[in-house]
């Protein structure tokens, strides 16, 4: 069985659930908005639903795709990016 590495960023949690063995998270990519499931099997990600992350760690191939998680941090380019472009939208308002 081959084991690969992944990265992917602008990583939203859209749900997670604890089992005795690991912490499944089911995940949207905001750039493609397809959705894909990570398990956490360290337990030690603290990551909430409605967060957008940047994530990495091993793709396991056997008949199906595992995505285990290793590392996670807050995306915080894509949320200042996200916030200049709301305040844009703000800007262009016209007062009442």
């Amino acid at each position: 069985m081959q084991v690969f590495n992944f990265s992917a960023n602008h990583i939203m949690i859209a749900s997670s659930l604890d089992y005795p063995k690991c912490t499944a998270y089911i995940v949207k990519d905001l750039d493609t908005n397809r959705c894909y499931k990570v398990y956490d099997y360290s337990k030690s990600s603290n990551m909430v639903p409605g967060g957008v992350y940047c994530i990495s760690g091993k793709v396991n191939s056997a008949d199906k795709l595992y995505l285990i998680l290793e590392h996670q941090k807050a995306d915080r380019n894509y949320q200042q990016n996200s916030n200049s472009v709301v305040n844009v939208q703000k800007s262009n308002i016209p007062a009442l």
